[in-house]
């Protein structure tokens, strides 16, 4: 029998782990020296390379020659028969056609190898065009441009006291300047002795180009569309004067103060004429003139806005003319926006004052502050006025045909964009402008933006679209730059806008001519009565008809009446009905019981009331009052049949009068009372 004993301990208490290897192996610790420090420079970084690849060597081999041949083949043209000369075009082109119209060409070609030997050659040169358009059949499609706006200067007044900019003009050199008048339009403060105004370049917004020196204070400066060099102004004294820049900054001719307007002159315009001299304006007197600066001293014509007698003339009966509209591809035409809010459009070329301001529009309730054509559509117009703006059409004259939702905020001015269609501009007392788009929507504007704190007093767009100056009550003006969404027209936006204006106007004609119908019918009923609408000269049956169709007509216009009101008053009782729920109802007939049993000891004494001083309070004051009266007595006679009920039909029932005269007289009273109880009575057999 073996006898065994297994030893075990664990590796970790004895020996180091055995490492058989094919080479000796000397392992030394070298301890760190702090003391050698001192042999070394420490240096801080230390740049070093490293490659993980090999490293090979540079070897070269002698390898065998390769021996190059060019070969070069010229292709001269062949193949012909010897009778045809090749270079002879005619005789070529006919052997061709002959040779195409032969039976066996077509077979032989697609049989032959010639075919596919060429399209095999063909297809080893083709490459990949990396211009080419994979979707040219497509229509692009615009991208959709966001709306925004940037201020690139602003010009302000150089002088300590700022005045109000009152009108901007663009020179019609491309509009490279404009011009400001300065004017301080309110008569309470002190005028200064400057009365000067300038002429500012785009792009130097530091100092004036120009400095004109008036006498006055100018209100209007108009360049000439022919002539930059070449100015028109109203003044605050009524006159109107000329300037010639080549000339200097004072004024070259000036108007006779006894031909000139008699109020500050505010308005001016330059009109179609051959010489390029002729403009007219107007004031708050109600007069239009037209001039000639090579006479300016006296109008070459004068016309009065006197609505309810034009040709009777009369200036003191003339309304205020607040704005002028003159469109250059329209002629002799004209318009004028009053301080009643009617616009007028006439027609120089009128025999007579009524023939020229034949055309009324009610444009607004006050008075039309901006006035301006589309220079696209010139039908229509844009008018602003108060809290709105409005589009008109000339063929609708009752009402117009698109308008704006109310502002909070006074607006003060508009004007179209010159170059897209359906955009205009809206300038308000609290320094912003919106940009409204049609097209786009119709309830807001697209863009709103925040120019300056001050109020904007006016507003003139560049010619080229992109530039408008806006100018405030302190004498600044800022130019402002528009992203070309706003600028730049798409490609169905004139068929679209023309589209909507016909729309809207086809419209506004349907209810203009239903609203004329039913105004002549009611006129036609108030002038003449049932006997008018019947002809003596009738016989007795027609003139029964007559008189019954008449009769109906009288009655249909009446039950359409009626049923509008009806139909107003219902839908007011049904709004209350569901505003009033049944247990506010009941809260307020708990209300009136608790109201009528306060203090009913107190009030059970015959009172004699004041009337005057029961008259001074309201009428829900008065019923409660006798109500604390009269419930007690009501109380003492039915205390067990609701004598709130019977209360409630005493004060509902009688007057004042008669509810004192019961307090007063117990016969009355109870006469009253029993006639409440009868009724209160019925009400429950019927609702039973």
């Amino acid at each position: 029998m073996d006898s065994e004993y297994a030893y075990t301990k664990k590796r970790m208490h004895f020996g180091k782990k055995c490492n058989f290897s094919d080479f000796d192996k000397t392992e030394v610790e070298v301890k760190s020296n702090p003391a050698l420090m001192s042999n070394y420079v420490r240096m801080d970084p230390v740049t070093h390379a490293t490659q993980c690849s090999k490293v090979f060597a540079v070897h070269e081999v002698n390898t065998t020659t390769a021996t190059y041949k060019d070969n070069k083949m010229f292709h001269y043209e062949g193949g012909w028969p010897k009778d045809i000369n090749m270079k002879d075009l005619e005789q070529t082109v006919r052997y061709r056609r002959k040779i195409e119209k032969d039976e066996l060409y077509i077979h032989t070609m697609l049989q032959n190898i010639l075919f596919k030997s060429m399209e095999h050659c063909i297809l080893q040169n083709n490459a990949c065009n990396i211009y080419e358009e994979y979707f040219a059949d497509v229509e692009a499609i615009p991208l959709i441009q966001r709306a925004f706006s940037r201020t690139v200067n602003v010009y302000r007044d150089p002088l300590t006291m700022k005045r109000q900019i009152t009108h901007l003009s663009w020179s019609p050199d491309q509009g490279n300047r404009f011009a400001a008048s300065y004017c301080n339009v309110d008569f309470k403060k002190t005028f200064s002795s400057n009365y000067t105004s300038y002429i500012w370049e785009v792009e130097n917004p530091n100092n004036p180009y120009i400095t004109l020196k008036p006498f006055c204070p100018i209100l209007t400066l108009e360049y000439s569309p022919k002539d930059s060099n070449t100015l028109i102004g109203g003044l605050i004294t009524g006159q109107v004067g000329c300037w010639d820049l080549r000339r200097g900054p004072e004024i070259i001719d000036i108007s006779s103060v006894e031909f000139s307007h008699r109020d500050p002159c505010d308005k001016t315009l330059w009109i179609n004429s051959k010489t390029g001299t002729e403009f007219f304006s107007a004031s708050k007197d109600g007069q239009i003139k037209w001039w000639d600066t090579r006479k300016l001293q006296v109008p070459t014509e004068t016309l009065v806005i006197d609505l309810s007698k034009p040709e009777n003339q009369n200036v003191d009966k003339a309304t205020g003319i607040s704005t002028l509209q003159f469109e250059p591809s329209m002629g002799t035409r004209f318009m004028c926006g009053l301080e009643n809010g009617i616009v007028i459009s006439g027609n120089r070329k009128g025999k007579t004052p009524g023939e020229k301001i034949a055309t009324r529009f009610r444009a607004q309730y006050g008075p039309v502050i901006s006035l301006e054509r589309n220079p696209t559509f010139v039908k229509n117009f844009l008018t602003v006025g108060d809290w709105t703006s409005r589009i008109w059409s000339e063929d609708c004259r009752e009402s117009c045909i698109a308008w704006t939702p109310g502002h909070r905020d006074f607006l003060t001015g508009g004007a179209w964009s010159a170059t897209r269609y359906s955009v205009y501009y809206l300038i308000k007392v609290d320094g912003t402008l919106d940009v409204w788009d049609f097209l786009i929507q119709e309830d807001s504007p697209v863009l709103s933006i925040k120019v300056c704190d001050e109020s904007l007093t006016c507003l003139r767009p560049h010619e080229q679209g992109q530039l408008a100056a806006v100018a405030n009550k302190k004498g600044s003006t800022y130019l402002l730059e528009f992203s070309e969404a706003l600028t730049v027209n798409q490609k169905n936006d004139k068929l679209l806008l023309t589209a909507l204006l016909d729309r809207e106007t086809r419209r506004e004609k349907v209810i203009e001519a239903k609203n004329r119908e039913q105004r002549l019918k009611m006129r036609t009923l108030k002038m003449h009565g049932e006997s008018d609408f019947t002809d003596a000269s009738l016989k007795p049956d027609e003139r029964e008809e007559s008189k019954e169709s008449s009769t109906g007509l009288k009655n249909t216009l009446i039950v359409q009446c009626e049923q509008e009101y009806e139909n107003i008053i219902n839908t007011e009782l049904t709004r209350q009905a569901e505003a009033n729920t049944v247990e506010l109802n009941n809260n307020v007939m708990q209300n009136e019981r608790d109201m009528y049993t306060t203090n009913p000891a107190q009030n059970s004494q015959n009172v004699q009331l004041d009337l005057s001083t029961l008259f001074q309070f309201p009428r829900w004051k008065q019923r409660q009052i006798l109500g604390q009266y009269l419930y007690p007595l009501v109380y003492n006679i039915y205390p067990n049949f609701m004598p709130h009920k019977l209360t409630d039909i005493l004060l509902d029932v009688n007057s004042i009068g008669v509810l004192i005269s019961m307090l007063n007289d117990l016969e009355l009273f109870h006469l009253k009372l029993k006639d409440a109880v009868n009724v209160l009575q019925t009400y429950y057999v019927m609702a039973a």
